[in-house]
């Protein structure tokens, strides 16, 4: 029998993240498959993989303990980052471990350990789909909540901050603690922001606050 970890999502929910857990380990029951370790995947947006400790766990373990698959319910858990989901897919590959994305019954090594380079290319589409799919979700969101806000206002409720509003320098010391501390550590922007989760140009105001005082 074959050795296996799963790798699944965390959900808000913790019935739906046992569902997961549940669906993959009977999956792997059906498919003589040992399952030797679950790893959780806690939403990390668009970092890094070595900023993901999930991720980065999961390399490590598959390296030392012969491994045989790395099972998952969709491939966008995985990362949320088309780029760093690649170079999961590829340090796998190159430890002859196989990705089973289980929606899709697609494995990215065939039954020689060789890359399945169809799979390969069905990876890559479905994570810019999937991202693709995300932004447009965002959007969505971002103009349904101006929409609000705008009626809001012309019905004289008092929703959002008015265009003119401007943070405080002493409100962006305290809100933006993390932040300040990378700045002066000399982490780049796109660095700070990938771990922190703030946008780049919230990371330049911040900056320009703690420079000119």
């Amino acid at each position: 029998m074959e050795k296996v970890v799963i790798l699944a999502r965390v959900s808000t929910e913790k019935q739906e993240y046992q569902r997961q857990i549940n669906e993959l380990t009977a999956h792997c029951q059906q498919m003589d498959w040992v399952v030797v370790k679950v790893f959780t995947n806690k939403i990390s947006g668009a970092k890094k993989n070595e900023e993901r400790e999930e991720i980065c766990e999961l390399i490590e373990f598959v390296k030392n303990n012969q491994i045989r698959r790395v099972v998952c319910l969709e491939i966008s858990r995985i990362g949320r980052n088309t780029l760093e989901a690649l170079k999961v897919i590829q340090i796998l590959t190159e430890n002859k471990v196989s990705l089973y994305v289980k929606n899709y019954n697609l494995e990215t090594l065939d039954s020689d350990g060789r890359a399945n380079p169809v799979a390969s290319l069905i990876c890559t589409i479905l994570l810019e789909v999937a991202a693709m799919e995300r932004l447009t979700i965002k959007e969505r969101m971002e103009s349904g909540r101006r929409q609000y806000i705008e009626k809001c206002r012309r019905e004289g409720i008092k929703m959002g901050r008015p265009d003119t509003y401007r943070k405080s320098d002493d409100e962006y010391r305290k809100q933006y603690q993390r932040e300040i501390s990378l700045i002066r550590k000399g982490l780049s922007l796109a660095n700070i922001s990938a771990i922190t989760g703030t946008s780049i140009n919230t990371i330049r105001k911040i900056k320009a606050v703690i420079t000119n005082n």
